[in-house]
């Protein structure tokens, strides 16, 4: 991923580089040319999938000569998970170097955390929070097992200790849920199971310089907007023990007004994710140097 962008545009070689040189190892090369062991590797994919994103967002401005952070068109900003470094990176509040740093800290203290507990992450598809949290509370496991992201679009990913999840999965003939699938991650992300990285992040970000965003953010956390540097500094904490609210956030921003969605970076999952969300924002996804080439012919960002 990202590679015909990086062989294509300066802008985006510039920022590769940046982020090898800052994490000390050629992530680059992990990211064009694996092993896709190394690069799902948490340490790697973090950082990864941040860097293809920015790199894409650095060739769009290149392409249409104005940052998107000046841009009054955009009306917000958001990212799931790791993508929400991506959007502060995006909107100025953080530079490339801070963002690379803190996602190297992040995925580190994740890892460790993980390592101290056994779990797991299980996608449930055909079912809302509501029905989630009946089912947890049927089966008496909220102690050992949370929602972890409220994806909308019939889709909620719970995090959980290793028998809560086997619990879970012998439960579903019984159940409402269509399908349960369990996710191929290293622990048991966004829940109380974190607590210990986020310590360590929160001991980290009090050293981060964060701007206040051109652009408003609107969090995972709260799936509501904020500008001010020092909440954002605990919001992009929380976010790791809090739930991913976006299905929330979609809303948010629909309420709001947003009838145009852009998602940039690998995939399509949270362009198609939106698209059950609501149906009156009509979305594109960039993941490719022709989808740019096209968005580019396509649309003005002064439109």
């Amino acid at each position: 991923m990202g590679k015909d962008i990086y062989n294509a545009y300066p802008v985006a070689r510039e920022v590769f580089h940046e982020v090898d040189d800052i994490l000390g190892k050629k992530l680059s090369q992990i990211i064009f040319d694996g092993p896709i062991e190394e690069l799902t590797i948490t340490e790697n994919a973090q950082p990864a999938l941040m860097a293809v994103s920015i790199a894409t967002l650095h060739v769009i401005e290149h392409l249409f000569g104005k940052s998107f952070s000046c841009n009054k068109e955009i009306s917000y900003m958001c990212g799931h998970s790791v993508g929400e470094y991506t959007a502060l990176c995006a909107s100025g509040a953080l530079s490339l170097a801070s963002a690379a740093r803190l996602l190297q800290v992040r995925s580190t203290a994740m890892c460790e955390a993980s390592s101290q507990c056994e779990g797991g992450m299980l996608a449930l598809l055909g079912t809302e929070t509501d029905e989630v949290d009946k089912l947890l509370n049927s089966l008496e496991l909220n102690d050992v097992c949370e929602i972890a992201n409220d994806n909308g679009g019939g889709q909620v990913v719970v995090s959980g200790s290793t028998s809560a999840i086997k619990q879970l999965i012998s439960t579903m003939k019984d159940s409402n849920i269509k399908r349960m699938i369990r996710l191929q991650v290293s622990g048991p992300f966004h829940s109380r199971f974190m607590n210990p990285a986020y310590d360590i992040i929160a001991d980290f970000t009090k050293n981060i310089h964060i701007n206040r965003p051109s652009i408003p953010i609107v969090f995972n956390a709260t799936a509501k907007e904020e500008e001010d540097p020092q909440i954002i500094k605990s919001l992009i904490t929380r976010q790791i023990i809090s739930r991913v609210r976006w299905r929330e956030t979609i809303l948010y921003m629909a309420q709001k007004g947003i009838k145009k969605c852009v998602e940039v970076g690998p995939g399509q999952v949270l362009s198609n994710l939106v698209k059950r969300i609501s149906s009156s924002i009509d979305t594109r996804s960039i993941s490719s140097l022709n989808n740019v080439h096209d968005f580019v012919s396509d649309f003005s960002l002064v439109e």
